[in-house]
């Protein structure tokens, strides 16, 4: 993130001055090559986060007003500019315009070995409106229609092509709110072209559930926003971003636990209920967001570990139109950063929840079921809390009820054969209490349950997870 050279350091990067200049902000350009290169001989992609979709109003060192016009990128008028991020918006119809950000993005590709991007505020591109003060419902005339930017999204249907033609193994992801069709589909299949969209409903989700009590929350409702995305478009998914870790609102864990992640997230003190839950629930939304959300997931700054507290940009203080006062932080760099050592200490609660994230990863890279094209959701039961489903040859079982372990507990399944324990988020490494039995064999029986053709029974207690593998 904040590759590009910006001057508002508040903008998150997203204010770009300078297209064709790292930020100067964190070192010189032969670092950033450097530390890419670094990166590849780790075997990591590397990926841009990309703003082709507005500029910096700033006419001393930013492109507004670069020939006195203020249509010499951009269009003229109130449609050339962003009224809510007080930007400027590229005229994507300009032949001009189209060479100076097809070029870009070559540039960022071949000078710095960059393997992809992820383009910022497409939803923004897309439509005259940006997405702004709109509900999209998925009806077809939301998308294909006179509020349609059709230059810009002709723009972004090039620019993958030429991405794709040059490279084609490296990434484009998009960050679309809007369902847009056939978005993620190649473009000679009609495509707009991405390889992936950013499924950014789940993140809000997550933070509307969080808002209430756990014992309020619906499976039905977690499970279809989960899974309510186009058919054959890959997404990531995420359980936040800068969004939620950002000032203005909580990271997760901070949602879950509070002002007790100051005093009780030692192991060498007690816990409390609340720690207790934040953690179980934590690991909980996380391995469900990364199971049914889509087909690559992300972390973001911390939420690996569950890192309390937002980012804290220096910012003065302001008062806002309906005249509340903000107080600033004296401009202060202090927060402005994340401490990552919390993961690694382990004398830390953090140490068990990043252990968990690792365990995450290694299960996708040894059974792919991300990628997987078998999934089936067998039950979403609103009174147990319980949530099961298959993905790839794994069977998932979510306990998110609050008091309710269930012993003999029959769960669905394809196969038939052995079931073994491969991932447990009670257990004790992850800062679990450890009341699964991880080395018990789960036969199968041929008595259908839930639709599925073979079932077993298991033990779920509260406010666990936990995925089972046939024994090969």
């Amino acid at each position: 993130m904040a590759i590009q050279e910006h001057s508002y350091y508040g903008s998150f990067g997203y204010h770009v001055t300078n297209f064709f200049a790292p930020s100067s902000r964190f070192g010189t350009p032969e670092e950033l090559k450097s530390l890419i290169d670094r990166a590849h001989e780790l075997g990591l992609l590397v990926l841009m986060d990309v703003v082709h979709s507005h500029a910096s109003s700033n006419t001393l060192d930013g492109l507004n007003g670069f020939d006195g016009t203020d249509t010499h990128y951009f269009h003229s008028g109130p449609r050339g500019h962003h009224w809510m991020w007080d930007s400027r918006l590229f005229n994507y119809g300009n032949w001009e315009v189209l060479r100076f950000l097809l070029s870009n993005a070559r540039w960022w590709l071949e000078e710095y070995k960059f393997d992809g991007f992820r383009f910022d505020g497409v939803t923004s591109m897309m439509y005259t409106h940006h997405g702004l003060q709109v509900t999209f419902t998925g009806n077809f005339n939301e998308y294909f229609g006179f509020a349609t930017d059709v230059d810009a999204v002709v723009y972004l249907m090039l620019v993958n092509d030429l991405i794709h033609g040059l490279y084609p193994e490296a990434v484009t992801i998009g960050e679309d709110v809007s369902g847009m069709p056939t978005f993620a589909l190649p473009v000679h299949d009609g495509g707009v072209g991405f390889d992936y969209r950013m499924h950014m409903a789940v993140a809000d989700k997550w933070i509307d559930l969080l808002k209430q009590s756990d014992e309020t929350w619906k499976m039905g409702d977690i499970v279809h926003t989960l899974t309510n995305r186009r058919w054959l478009e890959k997404c990531v998914t995420y359980a936040e971003s800068h969004d939620q870790a950002l000032v203005g609102d909580k990271t997760i864990a901070f949602w879950l636990m509070d002002k007790d992640m100051y005093d009780f997230m030692a192991l060498d003190r007690p816990s409390t209920p609340t720690i207790d839950r934040g953690i179980a629930l934590h690991k909980m939304i996380r391995l469900i967001t990364m199971g049914l959300g889509g087909e690559g997931y992300l972390n973001f700054m911390g939420n690996e570990f569950g890192h309390p507290e937002w980012i804290d940009f220096p910012r003065g203080p302001q008062r806002l139109p309906s005249g509340k006062f903000i107080p600033g932080n004296n401009n202060s760099y202090d927060k402005c950063r994340r401490r990552f050592d919390l993961g690694d200490a382990d004398y830390l609660r953090y140490h068990g929840m990043q252990e968990f994230d690792q365990a995450m990863q290694h299960l996708e890279q040894k059974y792919e079921f991300m990628t997987s094209d078998h999934q089936y959701i067998s039950r979403k039961h609103e009174e147990d809390k319980v949530i099961v489903f298959e993905k790839g040859d794994l069977v998932f079982v979510f306990n998110f009820h609050c008091n309710n372990s269930y012993f003999d507990y029959r769960i669905g399944c394809r196969k038939p054969g052995v079931y073994k324990v491969v991932l447990d988020s009670d257990a004790g490494l992850f800062g679990g209490f450890s009341r699964i039995h991880h080395a018990a064999e789960h036969f199968t029986a041929d008595c259908s349950h839930d639709n599925r053709p073979y079932s077993f029974s298991v033990y779920t207690p509260s406010r666990t997870c936990v995925v089972y593998a046939p024994v090969e």
